[in-house]
């Protein structure tokens, strides 16, 4: 059964690449080292409210998308 970590970890992949954004660029833009983001990406770490609130904004989309409650 898939955590929560890696469902938020798939949508945050899924929609940076809709977006064409590379993992150095998101990482930029939320202040951490490219690694971290990637981790991130990968359900290793969890974001804080802070950044997950960034990525809404710079993704465009909803906290209950990436946490994977609906389907935007």
């Amino acid at each position: 059964m898939e955590d929560l970590k890696e469902r938020v970890g798939k949508k945050l992949k899924e929609r940076r690449e809709q977006l064409h954004i590379t993992q150095r660029e998101v990482a930029a833009a939320l202040g951490v080292a490219q690694p971290v983001y990637q981790r991130f990406e990968k359900g290793i770490y969890e974001c804080s409210y802070a950044q997950l609130a960034a990525l809404c904004k710079l993704y465009d989309v909803s906290a209950d998308y990436l946490l994977g409650l609906s389907d935007y």
